[in-house]
């Protein structure tokens, strides 16, 4: 499959695994994939977030990111239900951090002597690097490119996807922004 993935693509997996890097996290997410995403510059995806205008909310993006993983990585979906039983959700993460200190819930973290650089990805993130796949194939495309992996994260249920969504770049906008206006030919 990644034979098929563009330059670019491969410089949002290679991306990805430095962001795990930085972040000191002992897997690479969906969340390091999107990170990734957000460092390009002159691609399909990097042209999609700045008409969308993600492009100058980096700061916001990262900040939902943060946020959803001080929450131990629970979804709006998930805090709402949680609500809906009366377990507010906000409550319990102030109390865990009172005890264990900020950010006990992020997780994800390894210890701080390291034997390999490796970082293996989640299941969640191989996913979206298989979805992608399907992604291309159905738009008809033969290569696998950032736009494909961006409209897969969006995609997924899920904190990425309702970070996008948040910040006004849904999987029907993202589509529509990598969609030719008329008179405009595919490229691919």
């Amino acid at each position: 499959m990644f034979e098929r993935f563009t330059d670019a693509a491969r410089s949002v997996v290679k991306g990805a695994v430095v962001h795990a890097e930085r972040a000191d996290a002992d897997r690479v997410t969906e969340e390091h994939l999107l990170l990734a995403l957000l460092d390009l510059k002159g691609t399909p995806s990097s042209h999609a977030f700045a008409a969308l205008g993600v492009t100058g909310r980096r700061a916001s993006v990262e900040s939902a990111l943060a946020e959803a993983r001080r929450r131990g990585g629970l979804t709006r979906a998930d805090t709402d239900a949680l609500a809906g039983l009366g377990i507010d959700v906000t409550e319990i993460v102030s109390k865990v951090e009172a005890t264990h200190g900020a950010g006990a819930l992020a997780g994800g973290r390894r210890p701080k002597r390291r034997w390999t650089s490796h970082r293996p990805f989640t299941r969640p993130a191989k996913d979206v690097l298989e979805q992608s796949l399907r992604v291309a194939l159905g738009r008809g495309d033969r290569h696998i490119g950032d736009e494909h992996l961006l409209l897969a994260l969006a995609a997924r249920p899920g904190v990425v996807a309702d970070v996008l969504a948040d910040h006004g770049a849904t999987y029907g906008a993202l589509d529509r922004a990598f969609s030719p206006g008329p008179g405009e030919a595919k490229a691919g």
